[in-house]
């Protein structure tokens, strides 16, 4: 990810911690995030270089699979990328039509094109028909659509 060093600094634990090919694993969460991380994200939400940017509360938390904080914080956001990030929370925990809901809401958000190959609303289809099975392809895709939009919403 092409990050501003104090952020990329502030989330080195985090990344040591849950290396982004280890993280987001499920397409539909089910299970509250590990203590450990709880409390790994909360000490990096003290960082000058995110604490005062709740676009990027939202999406550390969604990083770790804390689905309802990252809700608390996104619906606060009221701008595209705080759309986004609120859809994908939606997406997450199967409430896909809300998620399509917020995906209307995100417009044409310039990180959509950099995800590459990427449509949230065919996403979304895709995620409530095949999510039981685990397919690689969208986890990858959900991966690389955190990291995208974590980058446009650091700089």
């Amino acid at each position: 990810m092409d990050l501003p060093n104090s952020v990329a600094c502030a989330i080195t634990p985090l990344l040591e911690t849950l290396p982004p090919e280890e993280a987001m694993f499920r397409l539909v969460v089910t299970d509250p995030a590990p203590s450990s991380l709880v409390g790994v994200v909360e000490t990096i939400l003290r960082d000058n270089a995110v604490r005062d940017r709740p676009v990027l509360h939202a999406a550390l938390w969604l990083y770790i699979d804390e689905l309802d904080r990252s809700h608390k914080v996104s619906q606060g956001v009221e701008d595209a990328t705080g759309s986004f990030w609120h859809g994908i929370m939606h997406r997450r925990e199967g409430d896909f039509s809300n998620s399509h809901f917020w995906f209307d809401k995100v417009g044409e958000h310039p990180a959509i094109l950099q995800v590459g190959g990427y449509d949230p609303h065919k996403m979304i289809d895709e995620v409530e028909t095949l999510h039981a099975d685990k397919p690689q392809h969208l986890i990858d895709l959900q991966r690389r659509e955190w990291q995208t939009l974590f980058a446009w919403s650091a700089t």
